[in-house]
C-alpha cells in the first residue's frame, strides 16, 4: 500500500462488485479466519495465500467498515458505486436537459455521494448528524446551482452554433459535480477540522488528536472527489461525440443510450480505482 501501483491492486478487489453477493455467513467466515490470524490460531493448512484472496481479507475489507467494525450498507460500499452509480452518470450526461431533468440528476448523484462519503467517513470521531445534512444540503445547493446557470449562460450565447452548444451542455455536470464534491466533503467532515481526528504510532496505538492531520486527509479526500468524476464525465462526451458520427449510430439512433451506458460503465470502472489509489488510507504526518 505504500506505492501507487499497490494500492491500485488492492482497490481493483475492494471494488469487485462479487463481493455484494457475499452472504452473512460467508462473512462471518471471512471475520473469523482474520481474527484467528490476528491471535495465531489459524486452522491448520491455512495459508497466506487463502488470507489474501477474494474468500477473506478482501471480503471483509469491502463490507466491514475500518473504523466501526460494522457492515456497510450494499449500495453505499465502494463495490456497490460503479453498479449503482452508472444509471445516474448516464442521467447526467443525457443530451437535451430540462431544468427539470438537470435538477432532478443533479439531485440524485449528490444524495447517492453523500450516503457513500458518510458510510465510508473517518468514524474514530463521533460527528453530530447535523453536519451530514448540512454537507448534503450544500453539495446539493452548489451542484445544482452550478449546473443551471451554466446551462442558462450557454442557452444565451448567440455565438453558438445548436451543435456547438448542445456539445459544451454535455461537460457542464463535470465543475458541477467537482465543485458540489468539495462542499460536500468540507461541509460534512468540518468536525474534523475543529477537533481533530486521532492519530496513531507505528504499533497502532493512539496517541493524540490533530487538527493538522485532519486537514491532510480533507485536503487529500477533496482532491481525490475532483479527480473521481472528471474521467467520468469528460471522456463519455468525447467518445459519444465522435460514436454518433458513424454510420452505425446514425443508422439506429436507439443504441445510442445502451452504447453510452456501456462508455459511462467503462470510465466509472477506471475513475474509480484511479482515484481512491492517488493517497494512502494511512498517512504519515510530521511529529
Amino acid at each position: 500500500q505504500t506505492s501507487f501501483y499497490g494500492r491500485f491492486r488492492h482497490f481493483l478487489d475492494i471494488i469487485d462488485p462479487r463481493t455484494l453477493f457475499v452472504t452473512e455467513s460467508r462473512l462471518k467466515e471471512a471475520v473469523q479466519l482474520l481474527e484467528d490470524y490476528k491471535h495465531g490460531t489459524l486452522p491448520p493448512g491455512v495459508t497466506n495465500k487463502e488470507l489474501n484472496s477474494v474468500s477473506s481479507l478482501t471480503v471483509f475489507q469491502a463490507i466491514i467498515h475500518p473504523d466501526t467494525n460494522e457492515t456497510i450498507f450494499m449500495p453505499f460500499r465502494m463495490s456497490g458505486y460503479i453498479p449503482f452509480g452508472t444509471p445516474i452518470v448516464v442521467g447526467l450526461l443525457l443530451p437535451n436537459q430540462t431544468l427539470a431533468s438537470t435538477v432532478f440528476w443533479q439531485w440524485l448523484n449528490q444524495s447517492h455521494n453523500a450516503c457513500v462519503n458518510y458510510a465510508n467517513r473517518n468514524a474514530t470521531k463521533p460527528s453530530p448528524t447535523s453536519k451530514f445534512i448540512q454537507g448534503y444540503l450544500g453539495a446539493v445547493i452548489s451542484a445544482v446551482s452550478i449546473a443551471v446557470g451554466l446551462n442558462v449562460l450557454i442557452q444565451r450565447a448567440n455565438k453558438f452554433t445548436p451543435a456547438t452548444r448542445l456539445l459544451i451542455q454535455r461537460f457542464v455536470p463535470f465543475p458541477a459535480v467537482a465543485s458540489a464534491n468539495i462542499c460536500n466533503v468540507v461541509l460534512m467532515r468540518h468536525t474534523e477540522l475543529e477537533e481533530g481526528i486521532d492519530v496513531l504510532d507505528t504499533n497502532g496505538n493512539i496517541v493524540g488528536s490533530s487538527r493538522i492531520a485532519a486537514k491532510h486527509a480533507l485536503l487529500e479526500t477533496a482532491l481525490t472527489r475532483v479527480v473521481l468524476p472528471m474521467p467520468i464525465l469528460v471522456l463519455p462526451p468525447i467518445i459519444m461525440s465522435i460514436l454518433e458520427k458513424t454510420s452505425l449510430l446514425r443508422s439506429r439512433p436507439r443504441m445510442i443510450l445502451p452504447v453510452q451506458s456501456l462508455v459511462c460503465l467503462a470510465a466509472f470502472g477506471l475513475a474509480l480505482p484511479l482515484a481512491i489509489s492517488l493517497f494512502p488510507q494511512m498517512s504519515e504526518v510530521s511529529t
